[in-house]
C-alpha cells in the first residue's frame, strides 16, 4: 500500500482517483452519500494514506473535485481540442496555459468565486475532458495542482481532507 503523507503524494493519489474511472481503473467509487453502504466500506483503494488521519480518502476527495468541476458550466470542448492538438505536437505547457486563461476569465465574470477555486474547478473539468483523449494529462494536472496558488488554496482550507 502506498503511503501518502506529503501534499504532493496526496495530490497524486487524488488525481489518480479522479481519473481512474475515465482511464479504466478498478477503483470502487465512494462518495459522501454512499460511504456508509457495506459495498462502499469493503472497497479498497491502493493509494490510501497509511498512518495518516482517517479523513484522507482520495476517492471521496475526487468525488468532491468532480462536483467542483461540474460547477464550471462553460464550454470546454473548444479549448480542449486546441490543448489536445498542442499537446500532440509536444507543447505540454498548453494544458496549464488553457486552465489559467479559462480560470481568469471565469473568475472575472464571477467576482465572488475566487481565482484559486476557479483554477481548481477548471483544472478538474478540463483535465477530465482531455484525459479521455490523452491519458498522460495526469502529470500536468498533478503539477498544476501542486503549484503554489492552488496548493496554497487547498492548504488554507485545511488540506485535501477539508477541501
Amino acid at each position: 500500500m502506498k503511503r501518502a503523507s506529503t501534499f504532493e503524494e496526496q495530490t497524486e493519489c487524488v488525481v489518480e482517483a479522479l481519473l481512474s474511472d475515465l482511464l479504466g481503473g478498478e477503483v470502487g467509487w465512494r462518495s459522501l452519500e454512499t460511504d456508509s453502504t457495506p459495498q462502499a466500506q469493503s472497497a479498497v483503494f491502493y493509494c490510501q494514506a497509511q498512518g495518516a488521519s482517517d479523513t484522507f480518502d482520495p476517492v471521496v476527495i475526487a468525488s468532491r473535485l468532480r462536483m467542483l468541476g461540474d460547477q464550471y458550466n462553460q464550454d470546454v470542448e473548444g479549448p480542449a481540442q486546441e490543448v489536445i492538438s498542442k499537446m500532440a505536437s509536444g507543447k505540454v505547457e498548453a494544458f496549464g496555459a488553457a486552465v489559467e486563461s479559462l480560470s481568469r476569465s471565469w473568475s472575472s465574470q464571477n467576482p465572488g468565486l475566487g481565482y484559486e477555486r476557479a483554477l481548481l474547478s477548471v483544472s478538474v473539468k478540463l483535465g477530465m475532458y482531455i484525459a479521455q483523449k490523452i491519458p498522460s494529462v495526469r502529470e500536468q494536472l498533478v503539477e498544476l495542482i501542486n503549484r503554489n496558488q492552488v496548493r496554497g488554496y487547498i492548504q488554507h482550507q485545511g488540506g485535501w481532507e477539508n477541501l
